[in-house]
């Protein structure tokens, strides 16, 4: 499926327009995006990204030469 996302200060403009120029396409879907904010920003355990480093660490101690 793609979703042909329209911004949604437009969609008042371009849905139906797109929506007709899109009906005959297999797989294709016309929507209007309804999002009010950025999901990091407070609310449900949202707040600052949290970056990871996911590589192994090394371990603890000294090694001999080989």
């Amino acid at each position: 499926m793609i979703y042909y996302v329209i911004p949604q200060e437009l969609g008042d403009e371009y849905f139906e327009t797109f929506k007709e120029r899109f009906q005959d396409v297999e797989g294709v879907e016309v929507i209007v995006d309804r999002r009010e904010g950025d999901r990091r920003s407070g609310g449900r355990g949202g707040g600052q990204r949290t970056l990871r480093d996911r590589r192994r660490r090394r371990a603890n101690g000294t090694f001999q030469e080989l």
